[in-house]
């Protein structure tokens, strides 16, 4: 049984599969509902993700790990995904998303279980590097199925229903985990996303067919980027300096609020969702924003600089002996990272041809993984010396420098491009 964009149900396909049919109703509802799919499988990768970062100060007391071995724990799984996600990106973009993703969640739903039967440096960091080769088609995926599937008029907000997963996963995060791991430990949290994982596998598979999207376009043969074009490097800095935040915030403030101001995990289970409900109030409004004011615009240097200037307030976080004061400015970060985000990926894709979205989206998610692997042990190794100031001065100021890097990368160019050379 197959559900169209008009609301009418037909037979077809195969035997008990209900797939998704786009047409060229774009005042449908059910034109939303690929990136709607693709959106709970991204909050699915992020609880998975969050599940470590919400739950450190209990792993760390019984691991005897250090905020540095959390840190570089961390920079496994991140450097996994920046060299999984522009190979998958260049998969869903060869052979589709249907198989991409059958493959992708098999993968990371087997390593995210194994979390819970490990309790050395070595095994988090073997599960973690698992973790990120399996979650690197989430992105790409998302970005793809969100620009194949709608008009060019509303691709940004489909992105922003997509990657809206990622905030709302840490939102929901600590509160649906943190009474899992009190009741019963932290290892039987790390359950959870894999069978939720399950599930939206075979909602995916019932009722998204993407060989059905009305912008649907595909690569004869696996391409990967080259880096010695310019178009590369403006993806890049302005997408990995922008996005930097999010992951800092997200691995850090868990042990933020536990070091520097005494919260217990329950307390941080009742504010950890507060930071990321910025993020994901971000996705939406940049969304709207850059579909209204900057659909067709290659280089929106305007919008890239107000977005720079709302990140600088992060900086002041250390200063402040309040935990509020701190968990209210970590969410205005946020908010403008997911503006980083939308448009960055957005305006870098332009640069390349249609049936290379994939790889572009993940060259984005690729060198924002490099950013975090390569941030997050200075910041672990500054929250063991208690310098949390000092941390969140450069994790604000990095946006800023991004988008000074981006400028002149763009300057001489009357599209912000390079073609192709």
């Amino acid at each position: 049984m197959t559900l169209s964009g008009t609301s009418r149900f037909r037979i077809g396909g195969s035997l008990g599969q209900c797939a998704f049919v786009m047409n060229d109703s774009e005042k449908s509802p059910f034109i939303w509902w690929p990136a709607i799919v693709m959106m709970l499988g991204t909050v699915l990768s992020y609880m998975d993700r969050q599940v470590l970062a919400l739950l450190s100060p209990m792993i760390l007391r019984d691991t005897h790990m250090s905020a540095q071995n959390y840190g570089e724990v961390v920079s496994a799984f991140s450097f996994a995904y920046m060299f999984a996600t522009p190979v998958w990106g260049a998969i869903l973009d060869r052979i589709g998303l249907r198989p991409g993703m059958t493959i992708s969640i098999a993968i990371w739903t087997v390593s995210s279980a194994a979390h819970s039967l490990i309790s050395s440096f070595f095994g988090f960091a073997a599960a973690r590097g698992a973790l990120g080769i399996g979650e690197g088609a989430m992105f790409p995926g998302g970005f793809r199925a969100a620009m194949e599937s709608l008009p060019p008029a509303k691709q940004a907000r489909g992105v922003a229903i997509a990657y809206s997963g990622s905030s709302l996963g840490t939102i929901l995060a600590p509160l649906l985990l943190t009474p899992v791991a009190l009741a019963w430990g932290w290892r039987r949290a790390f359950w959870v996303t894999p069978a939720a994982a399950l599930i939206w596998l075979v909602i995916w598979r019932l009722t998204v067919d993407p060989s059905r999207f009305p912008q649907r376009s595909a690569t004869k043969k696996i391409s990967f980027p080259s880096m010695r074009e310019r178009r590369f490097w403006s993806l890049v800095t302005s997408y990995a300096f922008g996005a930097l935040p999010v992951g800092a915030i997200t691995y850090m403030v868990a042990l933020y609020l536990s070091r520097a101001f005494g919260l217990t995990q329950r307390q941080i289970g009742f504010v950890l969702w507060i930071p990321p409900l910025g993020l994901e109030t971000g996705y939406f409004f940049w969304g709207w924003i850059s579909d209204r004011f900057a659909h067709d615009n290659p280089r929106p240097a305007w919008l890239f600089a107000l977005l720079a200037v709302l990140s600088l307030p992060g900086a002041a976080t250390g200063w402040f002996h309040s935990a509020s004061a701190a968990v209210a400015l970590l969410t205005v970060t946020m908010f403008a990272s997911a503006g980083f985000i939308l448009v960055a990926l957005r305006t870098g894709a332009m640069a390349y041809p249609k049936e290379q979205q994939g790889m572009a989206a993940g060259i984005a998610s690729s060198s924002y993984s490099a950013m975090v692997a390569l941030m997050l042990p200075l910041c672990g190794h500054l929250f063991d010396a208690h310098l949390y100031s000092r941390a969140f001065v450069i994790v604000a100021f990095i946006p800023a420098i991004g988008t000074s890097i981006w400028w002149w990368l763009t300057a001489n160019t009357s599209t912000g491009v390079e073609s192709n050379r």
